[in-house]
């Protein structure tokens, strides 16, 4: 499990330093993490790695990140963690089996959407295509997640969505691995780029037949997870040239 776990370090300290790169930061804020597995190979969301509060996302290392549990305690690292990130994280972990790797940003195109009366992302354009159904919404920005009460009501929110998009607010990607889920935010920050630009000429936007979006869904379902693992990899490779003492 130890070599398991190291190499979860590795990857969420690689999207960190990936997602600052992109402009996908703000300030110190803003948090990645991933449920680790137990002795026994299970991951059951009480036990996660997330970047500590303070460190800028491109000076985070492997060994910088903060093991915590689902009470709160920092039991590896310095520490400490947000609170928000805790109260986000933790709930998320523990009532989405699915969402092993969460990361939550304020990047610019997407929180842009977010601010909207109407905030969907419209299936218009291909890369939109990739979250065909796989967007929840939260349309109540209720403050700062300092409580349990908002971490459960952001889990309930997503439910088995990849997706959370938070009104007044950014966004939540999740998925089984840190590859996948920052495949996801990647690309959906392109999606809503191409949105915001569009819709700042005032005209309508295209849209696309039902029965090509099906077609569509078919075939990024089985691609997407080869893409994100051929994306990461291509991060991985970049860092390890430029920036080799993120694994450290």
């Amino acid at each position: 499990m130890s070599e398991v776990i190291e190499g979860m370090r590795v990857d969420l300290a690689a999207a960190l330093r990936w997602a600052a790169r992109l402009g996908m930061n703000e300030g110190v804020d803003n948090h990645f993490s991933v449920a680790v597995p137990d002795a026994d190979g299970r991951v059951r969301g009480d036990r996660f790695l997330i970047n500590p509060y303070g460190w800028h996302w491109s000076e985070i290392t492997a060994s910088s990140l903060c093991l915590c549990d689902a009470e709160g305690n920092v039991l590896e690292g310095e520490g400490p963690v947000e609170d928000s990130a805790f109260f986000i994280h933790s709930r998320i972990h523990l009532k989405a089996p699915h969402a092993v790797a969460v990361l939550h940003t304020h990047q610019p195109h997407a929180t842009a959407l977010t601010l909207r009366q109407r905030m969907q992302l419209q299936m218009c354009e291909q890369n939109a295509l990739m979250f065909d159904g796989r967007i929840a919404y939260d349309e109540i920005y209720g403050g700062l997640a300092l409580d349990r009460s908002e971490g459960d009501r952001l889990a309930d929110g997503l439910g088995s969505a990849s997706v959370l998009m938070l009104a007044s607010h950014g966004v939540i990607a999740v998925g089984p691995t840190v590859a996948d889920a920052f495949n996801d935010l990647y690309y959906l920050e392109r999606a809503c780029m191409f949105q915001v630009l569009a819709r700042s000429g005032g005209e309508e936007l295209r849209t696309i037949p039902d029965e090509v979006r099906r077609h569509v869904r078919q075939q990024m379902a089985g691609d997407l997870p080869k893409v994100a693992e051929r994306h990461f990899i291509a991060i991985k490779r970049m860092l390890d040239r430029q920036e080799p003492e993120y694994r450290h």
